[in-house]
């Protein structure tokens, strides 16, 4: 964390790793990017790594959470997966992070104008895509304010499915993992979501991080996927 060396394993928090994500998109959307020596922070890394907070994102080319966030070399633990599904490696990434590594914050960020999202929209299954789409499908059917014209060419719809698919996942993770169930029971851990536009480079972040306490069913009763 060459920009965030003020801050410790000890006295970061997760939502001051949020805080450091939020000013970096900030600066992306303004130009104002850090200018790094990245041939100085690939030498300071080469004995260990510590990423401050961990990003299940979407494998769009045009999603890329370092550049994102403006962030340097070893500061966020990037899983990326197309539709950002929270696959059990994807999850099983996350607890590597946050329990090995110290990462203090979980985002799942979801874009808009996801291919994969519009694919799972349309049904669309082409070679082993099917096997990803539905993942998505929950989020699908949590959508019931749309009535008619269900596709991704409705973009109210389309944009609906997006922000349930990332609350999705993030309960899939949550779900999926006692150990990160754990480490956010014990607050040392938090998980967000998010969206990013890809048509002005800003990320939208959920009002709030995920409550472990107020999940219906109460997740940490949940067992192991």
């Amino acid at each position: 964390m060459k920009h965030h060396k003020g801050q410790t394993r000890d006295s970061l928090t997760p939502e001051i790793a949020l805080e450091f994500l939020k000013e970096g998109n900030a600066r992306f959307c303004n130009s104002l990017r850090y200018n790094r020596d990245f041939m100085q922070t690939v030498s300071e890394t080469a004995e260990g790594q510590w990423p401050f907070a961990a990003v299940l994102s979407c494998s769009d080319s045009r999603v890329v959470t370092e550049l994102i966030f403006d962030q340097g070399l070893g500061d966020i633990f990037s899983v990326r997966l197309a539709g950002n599904i929270a696959s059990q490696q994807a999850i099983a990434s996350m607890e590597y992070t946050c329990k090995v590594l110290g990462s203090k914050l979980i985002v799942v960020l979801g874009h808009t104008g996801c291919g994969a999202v519009k694919a799972a929209c349309d049904g669309v299954e082409i070679g082993n895509l099917g096997s990803l789409t539905k993942m998505i499908l929950p989020a699908i059917e949590s959508e019931t304010s749309t009535k008619a014209n269900r596709v991704s060419s409705n973009t109210e719809f389309l944009n609906n499915v997006l922000h349930n698919n990332v609350h999705h996942q993030i309960q899939t993770i949550v779900s999926g993992s006692q150990l990160i169930r754990e480490m956010l029971h014990a607050g040392e851990i938090g998980i967000i979501g998010g969206v990013y536009d890809i048509s002005t480079g800003s990320v939208d972040f959920f009002n709030e991080m995920f409550d472990l306490e107020n999940t219906p069913g109460n997740t940490r009763s949940m067992q192991s996927a």
